[in-house]
């Protein structure tokens, strides 16, 4: 669209990045404050900035030493408004994060007093990956990547949006690998940081999200409500190596026949990308898209035969699916299935409930029916990612690959073949495609 990030806007980002929180230490000791980590997969940056710094010097300093030889690592401290002197240390054969190899550097800060004496000490980790886009594919360690992420909305069944230990986060995504899931969107919500900690340990890639059910799209004055907390969800969890990409929104329909207001979304997006220039960002998931970086559709069809009639002129070289294309329109993006499936099975019948179009009739319709839709999407060589719903059942959906409280509804076979359908090779990652 072309125009400039509006000075409301600049102001709301500068303001967020004030208020995330910096480590309390006591009086008189230097602090230690927010620690960054670079997004350049060619070396190791970490900016240390002290409480109160300034942020524009800050960044200028970063900017010089990020461009010095690779691979590097850098500390930048000060105290009151000076920022200090940038350090380079060299990293040798430095080794980058990514799923199935998920490699963490142990770091740790110390403060030191004139004798010496550590007064105060930070430990942490860091990952170093590199994501970017060329064309249509999105790149991981400049490597073409297909995503094959399951829709998980964080849901518990005795704590709704609070997990019941830390142990279930990580189960949660232990069921999803199980099942040759590589990621996850997570749908809707802030996740508890301690899930991010687990899918940075174990190599599992996340979409982060926002939640905006209810929010009047139509109406500019909403950011005031929204932007805010949306800019310090991307403070927060900015450091994450697991966390490859923003989605703020999700399906901006109509509000009582009030179109979305386009500059809304866009300057969220401009936003976002201030904040985060290194990742990819879609404005809003499925519809209606204004300024995205990977276009993604939604897309329910359950005939195997359909969805395949779907994405076959793709194949080559032919137009997307799009069922939105009166309101958007394809720029030749990555090309992502953000939303497929939904497949409903309650055998049970623990609960009513519903999931998307007619339940299969046995366990084999339902296993042929999740591998139909899946193959499509993998052996499609311009579809860089696919987003299974979902992970388990939810309240009144009962569209899940587990049970609300995470049982089983498979054999341990029949999710064994799910999986290796799931985790073969896709055609985006073949040599020349």
């Amino acid at each position: 669209m072309g125009q400039p990030v509006p000075a409301s806007i600049r102001a709301a980002v500068r303001e967020a990045a004030a208020r995330i929180p910096s480590r309390s230490v006591p009086q008189g000791v230097s602090a230690l404050a927010a620690l960054e980590e670079s997004r350049e997969v060619d070396g190791v940056l970490f900016l240390l900035n002290t409480v109160g710094g300034d942020v524009e010097a800050g960044l200028a300093i970063a900017e010089a030493v990020a461009s010095m030889e690779k691979p590097t690592a850098s500390l930048v401290l000060g105290g009151g408004h000076s920022i200090g002197v940038p350090l380079a240390v060299a990293v040798p054969n430095a080794k980058a994060w990514e799923p199935g190899s998920p490699f963490l550097y142990g770091v740790r800060y110390e403060v030191l007093d004139a004798a010496g004496k550590a007064v105060d000490t930070v430990s942490s980790y860091a990952g170093m990956r590199k994501i970017h886009i060329e064309g249509n594919k999105v790149f991981l360690n400049n490597r073409p990547l297909k995503f094959r992420l399951v829709l998980d909305q964080g849901f518990y069944p005795d704590g709704i949006w609070t997990a019941p230990s830390d142990a279930a986060l990580k189960r949660d995504i232990e069921l999803s690998m199980a099942a040759g899931f590589n990621g996850a969107r997570l749908h809707q919500r802030v996740f508890e940081r301690r899930f991010l900690y687990h899918a940075d340990r174990m190599g599992y890639l996340v979409w982060g999200e926002y939640g905006n059910w209810g929010l009047n799209h139509a109406d500019p004055t909403a950011l005031k409500y929204y932007l805010l907390p949306w800019a310090e969800s991307v403070g927060r969890d900015y450091n994450s190596p697991a966390l490859v990409g923003w989605c703020p929104f999700n399906e901006t329909w109509d509000i009582d026949g009030h179109r979305q207001d386009d500059a809304l979304l866009y300057n969220v997006y401009k936003m976002t990308k201030e904040l985060d220039p290194y990742r990819p960002v879609i404005d809003t998931s499925g519809n209606y898209h204004v300024a995205t970086d990977v276009y993604d559709v939604h897309d329910y069809e359950q005939d195997t035969a359909e969805f395949a009639a779907h994405y076959e002129p793709m194949k080559t070289g032919g137009p997307v699916h799009d069922a939105h294309t009166k309101r958007q329109s394809y720029g030749g993006q990555p090309y992502f299935v953000s939303e497929y499936g939904g497949i409903y099975w309650n055998p049970e019948e623990r609960e009513k409930g519903w999931g998307y179009g007619k339940a299969p009739r046995s366990l084999k319709e339902f296993e042929d029916r999740f591998i139909g839709l899946t193959r499509t999407l993998l052996d499609n060589p311009r579809i860089c990612a696919l987003c299974y719903t979902q992970l388990y059942d939810i309240e009144q959906e009962k569209n899940g690959l587990y049970f609300y409280d995470r049982t089983p509804k498979f054999s341990e076979d029949m999710i064994a073949r799910m999986h290796d359908a799931m985790a073969g090779e896709a055609a985006i990652e073949k040599a020349g495609a």
